[in-house]
């Protein structure tokens, strides 16, 4: 029973999700003295992992940590590497910055541990099945736990679901994302396996081998990896068929054991204007906040929870949480965050349209540049580069 862990009938926030951009908010908002619900629909936080772990030093110091913690289960500092179609490839170098593999299981219940500690009440394997609605503003849930149905109010419900984002969908009218906005994932973590360098990601991209995505290995030991890709997700073959054949043909991944492995979706575009309502806002994967170009979310997640905590704390000094109040938080993430990956977004499309021998002509080209204007979506300088070479001309419209 719900009685057993002291859950009340009312609490200022209530967010459902218990993931990165959840626990971060869970966190922030109970540091601001919020009397905060989170409600976790697994049994277990952080199981089962859906990324490939990966985080940037910077971003796991914006999250208070020192990189030494044990959920950190190994260092990347000799940056990555990309192999385009041909074979050819691209070394990015770490330059300043290093990267950390996670032990996300570990991870995201430190960061719900954090939550607790701040304040926050969490209960796992309880299930939100409705919003609770008055004269047009959400004003709680209601959950099953363990076969009971309950409410609970609250000033304000945040959606943290992650991918599925049933109520997120529901209560701001999201339509379903395009074939080019979500792409089927799937992955294994491998042991026993050979590396040229397990302080170095890989990354291997082709329509062959991955339409639409890319394949990676994120080390996590010397002999340990996440090996995964993203494919388009209306593909004919499914990801796990792509990801299969493609370790069919490496010796060096073939020969090793499965540890785990896991598939669904990742979103990597579609991003939204609004992502409020009267009494409601959703963060993270829900929201649709991943980077375009890799469908890193964790980052996003807990930076806009920053955002949403500050806009959270604001409407309750204001007693105001009316749709129109948190616009803030559309209006500074876009800002911060938004405009930003839309850039990025469009860079996707373009590599999207792109047949192999275009991507082969691209790498050739940025075998000697600065590859970082690619990611961080820099359309002035990959105009230049588009608009030197004959065959890719007709993508800088594009960049327009």
């Amino acid at each position: 029973m719900l009685s057993t862990f002291n859950v009340k009938e009312k609490y200022d926030v209530i967010i459902i999700g218990a993931g990165p951009g959840g626990s971060r908010l869970g966190q922030l908002c109970a540091q601001k003295g919020l009397d905060v619900l989170m409600i976790e629909k697994r049994p277990e936080i952080g199981a089962p992992k859906r990324c490939a772990e990966g985080l940037s030093e910077v971003q796991l110091k914006q999250l208070g940590f020192t990189g030494k913690e044990r959920f950190v289960v190994n260092t990347i500092y000799n940056g990555s590497i990309l192999y385009g179609p041909s074979g050819q490839s691209i070394y990015l170098p770490a330059k300043n910055e290093i990267g950390y593999i996670l032990e996300r299981k570990l991870f995201d219940k430190e960061l719900a541990g954090n939550a607790a500690r701040a304040g926050a009440k969490i209960i796992t394997n309880a299930e939100v099945i409705g919003m609770i609605k008055e004269n047009d503003f959400v004003c709680g849930v209601e959950l099953e736990y363990y076969g009971e149905k309950h409410k609970i109010k609250s000033d304000i419900v945040v959606s943290a679901e992650g991918v599925e984002a049933k109520f997120a969908r529901e209560v701001l009218n999201i339509a379903v994302p395009k074939p080019n906005e979500v792409m089927s994932g799937y992955q294994y973590e491998l042991e026993n396996i050979t590396m040229e360098d397990s302080k170095r990601l890989e990354l291997y991209a082709g329509r062959d081998i991955c339409p639409g995505g890319y394949i990676w290995i994120f080390p996590k030991g010397e002999k340990r990896a996440n090996v995964g890709l993203g494919i388009f997700s209306n593909c004919e073959k499914s990801a796990k068929y792509y990801l299969d054949q493609w370790i069919g043909t490496k010796n060096n991944l073939r020969c090793g054991s499965v540890l785990e492995e896991n598939g669904g979706a990742i979103p990597v575009g579609g991003l939204l204007r609004k992502m409020t309502a009267n009494g409601f806002l959703a963060v993270g994967d829900a929201a649709r906040q991943v980077h375009p170009m890799h469908g890193g979310g964790m980052h996003e997640a807990t930076y806009a929870a920053k955002i949403a905590a500050d806009v959270i704390n604001e409407a309750k000094i204001s007693n105001d949480y009316s749709a129109k109040f948190l616009d803030r938080y559309n209006k500074t993430w876009w800002h911060e965050r938004g405009n930003e990956l839309l850039k990025v977004n469009r860079i996707k499309e373009i590599f999207h349209k792109m047949s192999d021998d275009d991507l082969n002509t691209i790498m050739d080209i940025l075998k000697d540049r600065d590859i970082d204007n690619i990611i961080k979506g820099n359309l002035t300088e990959i105009s230049k580069i588009f608009l030197k070479i004959p065959k890719l001309i007709k993508f800088s419209k594009y960049l327009i």
